[in-house]
């Protein structure tokens, strides 16, 4: 049973590995390199349950401006679904200051592979209660601030 796993974990990777390598044969010669920084989350299914072509929306609305690779997860966990932006992005927008103003370009691109992934396992990307309670107080709005804040970073 586990030798048919790594078979066709292997095979989802080769076709994964192909994908990638056709797209960076169609690749204009002499334009500047994507992203270094592939952006990556673990998906709770089947390498084969998932294909390019049908990524979720959030991520659709990229188009051609990401690239995606699709591969067997660490450990048989699952898909591992990676995504980064094709035009490199100037040193200043990615630095501290544009990070905490929410102006990185890979905050958005964030967001989207968040949402993408609750898509995908659970067919809905879930929300917080508005309003969490009836009595906005001080601490209730620094909390908020800085949730608002970590939809862009992933982390609070």
């Amino acid at each position: 049973m586990a030798h048919g796993k790594a078979l066709w974990a292997a095979a989802a990777g080769l076709a994964a590995g192909a994908v990638v390598a056709a797209r960076r044969a169609t690749a204009r010669p002499g334009a500047p390199a994507a992203d270094p920084r592939w952006l990556t989350v673990t998906i709770n299914l089947g390498p084969g349950e998932m294909e390019p072509e049908k990524l979720p929306s959030p991520l659709r609305e990229y188009g051609d401006r990401i690239e995606t690779r699709i591969r067997p997860a660490p450990g048989d966990r699952g898909t591992e679904l990676a995504v980064r932006l094709r035009e490199p992005q100037p040193q200043a927008a990615s630095s501290v200051p544009a990070r905490l103003a929410g102006q990185d370009p890979r905050q958005d691109l964030r967001r989207a592979l968040r949402e993408a992934k609750a898509l995908l396992e659970a067919g809905e990307v879930l929300q917080p209660d508005v309003p969490p309670t009836t009595h906005d107080t001080p601490g209730g709005k620094l909390v908020g601030l800085l949730s608002r804040r970590a939809g862009g970073e992933g982390v609070l």
